[in-house]
């Protein structure tokens, strides 16, 4: 059985790590697979959010592109060092991933088909990150100062496009698809409802859902998802996948054993690369 770890993220994007570093780790951690899945984020709004300046003093603003053409550039370059990593290490099967973040409109939609049949990706991870309120984008740790109205607001609008990411088809399996969590929203039972509509969107395209193991925390003992989501995921039958979301090597393969033993007690149907 291949040993792998699919959502990693490396140096040039919001990675701590190169892309060689990553896969000698995985390799001695006794991973056989590794897939780069760098962020792939673009909206015409981008670089006028809150969170772009310290995007640009951090290092990581390759994560963001105000056009699809930025975005191309910066991948065929990114790609090209992937192909020539997977040359010097014969023994690891390395994989070209992108983490994409889905924006519901019909022009995105047609530069993102474009994209992908340009760069000709091994695999698709979707997620969301942003929402667009009040004419620009907001991140998750942008809504910790809203009033409890907007909070819900958002995440109404976090939930449906989640939804309609997996609606679409476009992906392998969705990310940490509670990640509002993170910054302690969403975990209420008036959220069951919207959970469980994406759940079903997932099932209805077959698109399996990641076991990100990031968000084991002292606090909150768990990864994404909740087991709440989880028993909406095995009611379902949508397979599951286990993802470090490395963006260091330390992160590579972290909590993957409790990850392991929460699949067999949800006797969860398991995503087959």
């Amino acid at each position: 059985m291949k040993k792998y770890t699919l959502h990693t993220h490396t140096v040039g994007f919001d990675g701590q790590d190169s892309v060689r570093a990553m896969v000698e780790c995985a390799r001695d951690k006794g991973f056989n697979t590794i897939g780069i899945s760098n962020h792939f984020i673009v909206n015409p709004l981008i670089k006028k959010t809150r969170m772009y300046p310290y995007a640009l003093d951090g290092g990581y603003a390759n994560i963001y592109s105000a056009s699809f053409d930025e975005a191309l550039m910066r991948f065929v370059l990114h790609y090209e060092e992937l192909n020539h990593v997977k040359q010097e290490y014969p023994d690891m099967q390395i994989l070209r991933g992108m983490e994409v973040d889905f924006f519901q409109d019909a022009k995105w939609e047609k530069g993102f088909y474009r994209t992908v049949q340009i760069l000709k990706p091994d695999y698709l991870i979707g997620s969301v990150h942003l929402i667009k309120h009040n004419g620009t984008l907001l991140n998750t740790h942008d809504w910790q100062s809203a009033s409890s109205e907007i909070k819900d607001e958002l995440l109404k609008k976090y939930w449906t496009n989640v939804m309609n990411a997996a609606k679409s088809g476009m992906f392998h399996w969705l990310a940490h698809i509670d990640l509002p969590k993170k910054v302690g929203l969403g975990r209420e039972e008036k959220w069951s409802e919207y959970e469980s509509r994406a759940i079903e969107s997932a099932s209805e395209t077959k698109t399996a859902i990641e076991i990100n193991t990031s968000y084991y925390r002292d606090f909150c003992y768990e990864p994404y998802p909740s087991n709440r989501i989880l028993n909406m995921v095995k009611q379902e039958k949508v397979p599951v996948l286990i993802c470090d979301d490395a963006h260091e090597i330390k992160n590579i393969g972290r909590h993957f054993d409790e990850a392991r033993q929460l699949i067999k007690n949800f006797n969860l149907k398991t995503y087959q690369l």
